[in-house]
């Protein structure tokens, strides 16, 4: 299988990389991890108990609109190259095919689909996966055999830390369906949108850090509930509210803090 003239390999549905050699956790890396997992879990009940009635509000929604299960299990790359069924509700029809990403306006997704996209919504059930040891609240995105294959000597660092179902790249390219070139989305994303994403990525998972965390998802409400833009600097993994709306052009560089020349 080829993309864009890029081979990709799968093995079991998972991406074929050289073996990833595992660091040493010492006493203090160990203890912090064990008390973000701790901290992951306990979050994510308390959440999926709060908001149970909103959650079985969409399920029937979803039910109501179109047949099917009301939820949809993307296949992803997972902690330490494991396949990873990130569960989220479903947007588009059952027999829905075409690209890998999603579009501003995509003829695919359902009316319930367009307003979850708008909403993120369809990301809630992944606090299943949280609860499961699979993801963290906060971590780099969980990202698609296909691209992972493409970066995979950054990924092998990247994927050394539980994904997220918020991070840096997902605040920072929270825009992202209305950001892609719509004449070659896909060719636009692997070239331009990924490789800053990857950056990112790695960057967090160089030292995650449980007070970046709580800064993250202190953001990721702020950017839900009052619906703003979140910049990320690439070199600190400051977050701060962007300032101007950027146009097609130029918002995949600006959503890193970053100008046309550092790419």
């Amino acid at each position: 299988m080829s993309l864009y003239g890029h081979r990709l390999v799968f093995v079991d549905d998972a991406v074929e990389r050289p073996s990833q050699a595992v660091r040493p956790w010492s006493a203090g890396q160990r203890l912090s991890r064990g008390t973000k997992l701790a901290l992951d879990i306990s979050i994510a009940v308390a959440l999926l108990i709060v908001m149970a009635p909103l959650l079985l509000l969409v399920i029937l929604l979803i039910e109501f609109e179109s047949p099917g299960s009301p939820f949809y299990r993307a296949r992803r790359v997972g902690y330490r190259g494991r396949p990873l069924d990130v569960l989220k509700f479903r947007k588009m029809p059952p027999d829905a095919e075409g690209l890998p990403l999603t579009l501003a306006g995509d003829e695919r997704l359902t009316r319930v689909g367009a307003f979850m996209a708008r909403t993120r919504v369809d990301e809630l059930p992944q606090l299943w996966n949280v609860i499961r040891g699979q993801m963290s609240l906060v971590g780099p995105r969980p990202e698609d055999p296909r691209f992972v294959a493409l970066y995979a000597e950054e990924y092998e660092h990247v994927l050394q830390v539980r994904p997220g179902i918020t991070g840096w790249s997902q605040l920072a390219f929270a825009a992202e369906s209305t950001i892609l070139d719509r004449s070659d989305p896909v060719r636009h994303y692997v070239d331009c949108i990924l490789p800053a994403k990857v950056r990112l990525d790695c960057k967090y998972a160089e030292r995650p850090r449980l007070r970046s965390d709580i800064a993250t998802l202190a953001w990721t409400a702020i950017a839900m509930l009052l619906k703003v833009q979140v910049a990320v600097d690439r070199q600190s993994g400051r977050m701060r509210q962007r300032r101007r709306k950027p146009g097609p052009a130029t918002a995949s560089v600006a959503a890193v803090g970053q100008t046309p020349a550092a790419r």
